[in-house]
């Protein structure tokens, strides 16, 4: 499985991540090489937690109501 990270660079220094793909999944870091750690360590732990949740708590459903 393949997956985008995309480093930015924070305003008050170091730097932050961020995975599209995985709503929610971010990180940061005061180096680049702390960052791209973190951001791993990060997708590792949200793939782990949502393999070990049911499908249906996994599904995000938006609905609208028209009257």
């Amino acid at each position: 499985m393949k997956l985008k990270a995309i480093i930015h660079k924070a305003e008050e220094g170091g730097y932050w991540a961020e995975v599209p793909a995985l709503k929610g999944c971010y990180s940061q870091g005061e180096t680049l090489e702390e960052t791209k750690a973190n951001i791993q360590e990060a997708i590792e732990g949200y793939l782990e937690a949502i393999h070990k949740m049911p499908l249906l708590q996994t599904l995000k459903l938006k609905y609208s109501i028209f009257q």
